[in-house]
């Protein structure tokens, strides 16, 4: 039921979706409110909403919300590293029933990113290797690791749902091993968060983040709204925004059990 809540208002609240509800609202209240204050309140909605998903669309306020979001830094394999294994978190789309790939699993591009960057890592540490997701996203990353990347898996963790119950589920695997000190790939976006759960189950953690933000100059088209760049401030709010989330449960004390 959480998990359902969390994607409902994940759709809802965050670009495309949160302000273009709003604009809606506002020109239903300005078009059809009966009062003065009323409309008024509408025309401010409706030109918020609207000047919202111009803004957050933009190149410029994209790359401004991306840095904000990514707050670890890269990987550095040049120094040695005090860890006992790799985590690959999943969380993006899979295939289970690939053609291309006569019928088997497949990953999509995010997600083949972070098995990209986690094979890179396990061949130049040689330390054991985690997936973590839902089933179908732990079966294709297992299968991709192993038929694209030469890379066995050595643990699979198939029942998380998000990003608490990656950590505490993954946990119950990798310690009755020993295993306490952990390298955590995932997108750059969401690596802070992820780092923070991974510590509150009880884990040392090497941050490995892939998409790291590399700045571009500005011109004229960084004003100009385009599709990439409002998919990314949907991903950098939403790792912003549920961090906060994040922080608050813990403080309140409402971390949910995981069964």
């Amino acid at each position: 039921m959480f998990i359902t809540l969390k994607t409902l208002l994940h759709t809802l609240l965050l670009p495309p979706a949160g302000p273009l509800l709003l604009a809606a609202a506002g020109a239903l209240l300005a078009g059809r409110a009966s009062g003065a204050a009323l409309r008024r309140t509408g025309w401010v909605l409706l030109i918020t909403g609207l000047a919202a998903s111009w803004l957050l669309a933009t190149t410029l306020v994209a790359e401004a919300l991306t840095r904000a979001a990514q707050r670890c830094p890269a990987l550095d394999l040049t120094h040695p590293l005090q860890a006992q294994a790799i985590v690959i978190l999943g969380g993006e789309m899979e295939r289970i029933d690939a053609p291309e790939y006569g019928h088997e699993p497949a990953v999509e591009l995010t997600l083949l990113e972070r098995l990209n960057y986690g094979a890179f890592v396990a061949r130049r540490t040689g330390l054991p290797v985690l997936v973590s997701g839902t089933a179908t996203e732990a079966l294709a990353m297992r299968v991709s690791l192993a038929r694209d990347f030469s890379v066995a898996t050595h643990w699979v963790e198939d029942r998380s749902r998000d990003t608490f119950q990656n950590a505490q589920f993954s946990a119950r695997l990798l310690k009755p091993a020993g295993v306490t000190r952990i390298i955590l790939v995932t997108d750059a976006d969401h690596e802070w968060r992820a780092v923070r759960e991974f510590s509150s189950a009880g884990f040392s953690v090497v941050p490995a983040p892939i998409g790291l933000y590399v700045p571009h100059k500005t011109h004229l088209m960084s004003y100009v709204p385009n599709t990439l760049a409002l998919a990314r401030s949907s991903a950098a709010l939403y790792e912003l925004l549920g961090n906060a989330v994040r922080v608050g449960l813990e403080t309140l004390d409402l971390r949910r059990q995981t069964p």
